[in-house]
């Protein structure tokens, strides 16, 4: 006799939790690795790695999972959804295989309920909704060719515009003319601009330019906090916008905020936040995410066992043995 279980994957650009879960909620097996998103390595060895962590995170020939739930990074279009249902099924079978993106998973690991509006803001930006009637609606997340503005990245690169603009005459001056060299032990921003330009930066790390441009607002530039304005009001725009689509105005929705923007302590860009989302959508209250996003991909599951909700004192147990289990997560390491 098979123990009815789901298998529970966040694939982020970085890394993967991997994760099986009984039908009542006790986690039976969970491992962290690196990433297996076709978007920061190739498809065969993203395949190779979940093989890894499926096999470390439960392997038990009792177990046979329902469903998989794979919640990843670059399930953006249909055409990606198709390609890595098959590569997923054939790697770890299970009775049913979902791929979503993995703001899904975000969405439900910090709301309360099946439904609601998250924000995801880290390196990029990005967001997504679920209906009461569960319907889904989210933005491509792919960059500037979709209209997105936002996350460390952009942050760090209008703090470094800025700060040559100021330097040459063409903006306003800005604390950021010192910051923004000083972060990456240099003294002048075209020396910065430079850098990155000849390699000697690599222009990944522009991201880790942000947390300077929120500390030079946080110390009253106007400029620096002229782009953290941007930033929350951009937020604040995707939760209107998705709330709308998802007929979620009046609806009270959770709003979930949820990347490594979001832990920092600048009480102004919190505050606008707060007030923008709040003007567009009365009812709405916003948390931050505290568990880690598999936890979203397993109570997804856990939901289309249950054929809807799923119970609440089963949710409860999953919520706690991940957070048991984050405290210190088992890593499988990519080799």
């Amino acid at each position: 006799m098979t123990t009815p279980a789901v298998l529970a994957v966040d694939g982020g650009n970085s890394k993967a939790d991997v994760a099986l879960v009984a039908a009542d909620g006790h986690l039976l097996g969970a491992v962290r690795g690196p990433t297996i998103s076709h978007q920061a390595t190739s498809l065969g060895e993203g395949m190779r790695r979940l093989g890894r962590l499926v096999a470390a995170a439960g392997g038990r020939a009792d177990v046979r999972p329902s469903i998989a739930v794979h919640c990843v990074a670059g399930a953006d279009y249909p055409s990606d959804v198709q390609q890595l249902e098959r590569s997923f099924a054939a790697v770890a079978p299970a009775g049913q295989t979902l791929v979503l993106n993995d703001t899904y998973a975000a969405l439900r690991a910090g709301a309360t309920r099946s439904w609601g509006i998250v924000l995801i803001c880290g390196q990029g930006i990005n967001a997504a909704a679920v209906g009461v009637d569960d319907r889904r609606v989210r933005f491509a997340g792919v960059g500037d060719i979709a209209g997105d503005w936002g996350g460390a990245g952009s942050v760090g690169m209008a703090g470094l515009g800025a700060a040559v603009r100021a330097r040459d005459g063409r903006g306003p001056r800005t604390a950021l003319e010192e910051t923004i060299p000083a972060a990456v032990g240099l003294v002048r921003p075209e020396a910065v601009t430079h850098a990155y330009y000849s390699g000697r930066l690599d222009e990944r790390r522009i991201g880790e330019l942000a947390p300077t441009v929120f500390a030079t607002a946080a110390a009253g530039d106007a400029v620096a906090r002229s782009i953290i304005d941007r930033l929350a009001d951009e937020l604040a725009t995707m939760a209107a916008a998705l709330a709308r689509r998802a007929h979620l105005v009046r609806r009270g929705p959770e709003v979930v905020l949820a990347g490594s923007v979001f832990r920092t302590g600048d009480a102004g860009f919190h505050e606008r936040l707060h007030d923008r989302i709040t003007a567009a959508i009365p009812a709405a209250r916003i948390v931050r995410l505290s568990a880690p996003p598999v936890v979203g991909a397993a109570l997804i599951g856990l939901d289309r066992l249950a054929g809807g909700a799923a119970d609440p004192a089963v949710e409860a147990r999953a919520r706690a043995a991940f957070d048991d289990w984050n405290a210190t997560p088992v890593v499988v390491t990519s080799s």
